[in-house]
């Protein structure tokens, strides 16, 4: 990472060892949710269902840096906020069934009810990549205007352009 990207030293921050197509489809996914484009979505799912257990783990990791600037501008996000915030952003997105599994597992992992979250995602690792990515453009929407925001997460993940 450059020494200009305003990332402070020894944070973690996102695409740290994932290779650069992982980084691309979990930046896509946001973009995608950030947008509200559904046709944009069905295309990057499938491959983010190829790598998914890496595309989740950056997820956590651009959630964990987005959070860190959220906190940093003094907006609030509490678990009520989060929980609205992803719902919207899934809505019309998903399938219903899929956009229900999302929503309800965001809830319950946004009060850190990890096993209820499992048993509404119903053994499908998509559900927690989706209501990460929809979580990650919500509040990602909130600090940084659209272009910003993903030129940020492209930065900060060691991606050019």
């Amino acid at each position: 990472m450059s020494s200009d990207d305003n990332t402070p030293q020894g944070e973690q921050t996102p695409g740290n060892d994932l290779p650069d197509h992982v980084k691309e489809t979990a930046i896509a996914l946001v973009s995608a949710y950030a947008d509200h484009n559904r046709e944009e979505l069905d295309r990057v799912v499938p491959r983010a269902a190829d790598d998914v257990d890496d595309v989740h783990s950056e997820l956590r990791v651009i959630a964990a840096f987005l959070g860190r600037r959220v906190q940093g501008t003094g907006v609030v996000w509490k678990p009520a906020d989060s929980r609205e915030a992803v719902a919207r952003t899934v809505a019309e997105m998903l399938p219903p069934e899929l956009e229900f599994a999302v929503s309800t597992a965001w809830e319950a992992h946004s009060v850190g009810e990890e096993e209820a979250a499992e048993r509404f995602a119903q053994g499908d690792p998509m559900v927690f990549v989706h209501m990460l990515a929809a979580f990650c453009a919500a509040i990602g929407l909130a600090v940084y205007k659209r272009a910003e925001l993903v030129s940020t997460l492209r930065q900060v993940s060691g991606l050019s352009g």
